[in-house]
């Protein structure tokens, strides 16, 4: 597979041969970014997407961001961004949230910065954060992003969180983390 680097009003952006992109910025350095569109499986007829997880229903492209040409996008109900109606999105609170994701992510081998969710034991902030906030969380997140889902867990749980905190290192991360829940 072929991929080409652009810079595009200020950000760097790597695409592969269907036209798809991931920021370099989103993932951290070049190699990340070439990781996360070889992940992109069946998404030949999508051009422009980015922050494909998975590539499943709406014509094998989900949760995509500017993804145009999806053809058969009009039937399918599970895609929030290609449905005629609009899904109400519905932001699930965690009580006590800081607690509770230090708790998880503290956890042996629980926290990754690098992956949403490397896999049901071990996500970064917000993955443990949509994971925490149970089917509601999960349906968030497949309607929006994880970072959208996330943030807005985290705000209506009464914290408004910078988004810069999901990219952080793992020591950054749970240093600040162990801060808000106290722990410190």
């Amino acid at each position: 597979m072929k991929f080409e680097t652009k810079v595009i009003d200020g950000k760097t952006w790597i695409y592969d041969e269907r036209n798809n992109r991931a920021s370099i910025d989103r993932w951290g350095d070049e190699e990340r970014a070439i990781e996360a569109l070889k992940t992109l499986k069946d998404c030949s007829r999508c051009s422009d997407c980015s922050d494909c997880f998975g590539c499943s229903r709406c014509f094998d492209c989900s949760r995509c961001s500017d993804c145009s040409d999806c053809s058969d996008c009009s039937d399918c109900s599970d895609c929030f961004d290609c449905s005629d109606e609009k899904k109400e999105l519905v932001i699930p609170v965690i009580e006590d949230i800081h607690k509770k994701v230090y708790d998880a992510a503290s956890a042996d081998g629980a926290l990754d910065m690098s992956d949403w969710h490397k896999c049901d034991t071990t996500h970064c902030r917000g993955g443990w954060v949509t994971t925490l906030a149970g089917e509601a969380g999960r349906k968030l997140e497949q309607q929006t992003s994880c970072l959208f889902a996330a943030m807005q867990i985290y705000k209506a749980s009464g914290y408004e969180i910078s988004p810069c905190r999901f990219f952080d290192s793992d020591e950054k991360a749970m240093e600040d983390m162990k801060q808000l829940a106290g722990q410190s």
